[in-house]
């Protein structure tokens, strides 16, 4: 499936405004390289490399995106992830269950194209306590930049793959409350490249 992930986005990247697009920027920052800082409010996250640079992201933010915000580990990462839709959603949304099926963990969606939570998806947690917040793809790439009704942070399913590959399970990630600093684009073109990991809870947010 990832051989297709550009094919799978056609249309969607030309609704994208380029300041979303995946750069090396500069990015002065006390965190240590490898870790990942999440701008809620300017819909950027930043995978810091050291010496003053970042590789920036556009992401789109859900509702459960600007619900948590502070510092977490990476506890688990997964390639074309299942969905496990809450109880909740499922009853204000009952057309969901035309989705889901039986999988290996209750009811819900299997990875795929189609998925919610696209191509891949990184689980974060605070010492064992699950923060049921996500960091994952997306099947519309059209909603990078802008905010959303549900979810956590979403990227295009060619940056998540990118972020993935990058980044270290037991990494630390700071999500901030608010506001964030600018940073100045320098010239880098973008990469992509894939690894797999069972998903640590049985209900996600996505």
């Amino acid at each position: 499936m990832d051989a297709n992930l550009e094919e799978q986005s056609v249309g969607g990247y030309g609704r994208i405004d380029p300041i979303y697009m995946r750069k090396a920027v500069y990015y002065p920052s006390p965190e240590m390289p490898g870790t990942i800082v999440v701008d809620v409010q300017n819909r950027f996250l930043y995978f810091v490399e050291g010496s003053g640079r970042a590789i920036r992201y556009g992401i789109g933010v859900g509702r459960q995106g600007f619900s948590w915000s502070g510092t977490a580990t990476v506890r688990d990462k997964q390639e074309w992830p299942d969905w496990y839709p809450p109880k909740e959603m499922i009853e204000r949304k009952p057309e969901l269950m035309r989705q889901v099926s039986v999988l290996q963990s209750g009811l819900g969606v299997p990875g795929g194209a189609t998925n919610p939570l696209g191509a891949r998806a990184l689980y974060l947690w605070q010492g064992n306590k699950d923060t049921l917040y996500r960091i994952h793809g997306t099947n519309e790439p059209w909603t990078i930049g802008t905010n959303v009704s549900s979810g956590c942070i979403r990227m295009l399913n060619k940056d998540v793959v990118d972020l993935y590959q990058r980044t270290q399970v037991g990494a630390k990630v700071v999500v901030l409350a608010s506001g964030g600093r600018a940073a100045t684009a320098v010239s880098a073109a973008p990469t992509t490249t894939g690894m797999s990991a069972q998903p640590p809870g049985t209900w996600q947010r996505r």
